[in-house]
């Protein structure tokens, strides 16, 4: 799932220095289908000029090149650390605020063919009541799928729904990925309660494992976003205070809480397993220690008629070696009733 094609914009003005890093310009209101923006009416968005339409307008680049970079750093109508917000090659999740102008950067999926290499990437974006900036250097299926939300009329009353959107789709597929990790669990548990000698343990080490690192990999994610939106400091204006602060913060809040649930039991089955291979190793190590025991007496009895001294007891007649092996035999029978007496068999 790909963003969609850029869009083919004549050279105009500022829109001519922005159409090659431009992927969509759409000019959105509640109730209706989104209309492409024109060079001149982008220009007068960027520019902060009066703008004849209503609603608010979407524009998403591509700054993958370091044309495109220099061209979103051009915008008229951002402040310079807007600016440096939206271009800058930092991963790490943010969201600050100037006056009405909200902005930050988000995490979101990258589009994987599976689910096993899909991989966390970050998407940038500044909000004001009446225009959204978004920036990224992969496709990002989330706003992707926003996209073709609002060709459906799905249209919110303003640009910070949308972002609240692209956080729910995040959360969604966090939360498809962790149950896709808690069916893994699932399997492991079942073998466990069902442990036999021909259980492989060594394999169910190696899931636990992937279940361990793809979630601490997801929290390294979900953890600091949280934070976020729990900081106190954090001022949103009010036009956006109920979509980013109150939807946004309880559904990353939701994902984190079924991540640290999907964490214990991971930790547990952990324990679990590493029990039992001790169990499974103590079990092997009773076995060669009863053998070796066992054959103490042969070894004993071996030994003493081995030696090559004059006057070796048994040495003649033809029964020797079968009374030998009748006494070395009523030894380890000795030595087997008194293990069995003293319990350590």
């Amino acid at each position: 799932m790909h963003d969609v094609q850029s869009l083919p914009l004549a050279a105009t003005d500022v829109g001519a220095a922005l159409a090659d890093g431009l992927v969509w310009a759409i000019l959105c209101n509640p109730g209706e289908k989104p209309e492409k923006l024109h060079p001149e009416e982008v220009a007068a968005r960027l520019s902060g000029r009066p703008f004849g339409h209503p609603g608010w307008a979407w524009l998403h680049f591509d700054i993958v090149h370091t044309v495109s970079r220099a061209q979103v750093e051009a915008i008229p109508c951002l402040p310079d650390d807007v600016k440096q917000a939206l271009t800058s090659t930092d991963r790490g999740a943010r969201l600050e605020s100037e006056d009405d102008l909200v902005f930050g950067a988000l995490p979101a999926f990258d589009d994987a063919a599976s689910d096993d290499d899909r991989d966390v990437c970050v998407w940038r974006f500044a909000l004001l009541p009446d225009l959204l900036i978004t920036t990224r250097r992969h496709p990002i299926p989330a706003l992707g799928v926003v996209y073709r939300e609002l060709q459906r009329q799905k249209v919110p009353e303003n640009p910070a729904c949308l972002v609240d959107r692209a956080l729910l789709e995040f959360a969604d597929t966090a939360r498809r990925d962790l149950s896709r990790l808690d069916d893994h669990l699932d399997r492991a548990e079942d073998v466990l309660l069902l442990l036999d000698r021909d259980t492989d343990l060594g394999r169910m080490g190696g899931m636990l494992g992937q279940v361990r690192r793809r979630s601490t990999e997801l929290r390294r994610v979900i953890a600091p976003v949280n934070r976020i939106f729990h900081d106190e400091e954090l001022e949103l204006p009010e036009w956006a205070e109920d979509d980013l602060r109150d939807r946004s913060q309880r559904q990353i809040h939701g994902a984190l809480d079924d991540l640290l649930a999907l964490q214990d039991r991971a930790r547990s089955l952990q324990d679990e397993l590493t029990s039992s291979q001790a169990e499974e190793t103590n079990r092997r190590l009773y076995i060669v220690s009863a053998g070796t025991t066992l054959m103490l007496p042969a070894t004993f009895v071996t030994g003493f008629f081995g030696m090559n001294t004059g006057g070796m007891f048994l040495t003649g007649g033809s029964w020797g070696t079968v009374y030998a092996g009748f006494i070395c035999f009523l030894i380890m029978l000795g030595t087997w009733f008194v293990l069995k007496f003293t319990r350590m068999l």
